[in-house]
């Protein structure tokens, strides 16, 4: 969902909003963790959810890595996109 024209590509706008959202839950798990003191069943389960999305997080992390330095970060990650934009620039 990255913005026609950005210097970023679709896919690491995609990645990045993946990330950021992983890690922003983060910030809420120590919490959900003190309310779900004396109940293990709910511990385990918030316990396996905040290691996922730190999982995720880090996931994302190692590909957006791998995309800047391949140079996919102007539009290399899509290059489906560039063949639209060049089609549509010539007028073919």
């Amino acid at each position: 969902m990255g913005q026609s024209g950005s210097p970023a590509s679709n896919l690491v706008y995609d990645l990045v909003s993946i990330q950021f959202h992983a890690l922003k839950g983060a910030q809420v798990y120590d919490q959900f963790l003190k309310d779900a003191k004396g109940n293990t069943q709910v511990t385990e389960f918030i316990e396996r959810v905040r290691d996922e999305d730190a999982r995720r997080a880090q996931t994302c992390h190692e590909l957006l890595e791998a995309i800047t330095k391949s140079g996919g970060i102007g539009g290399e990650a899509y290059p489906d996109d560039r063949k639209q934009t060049s089609k549509q620039a010539t007028g073919v």
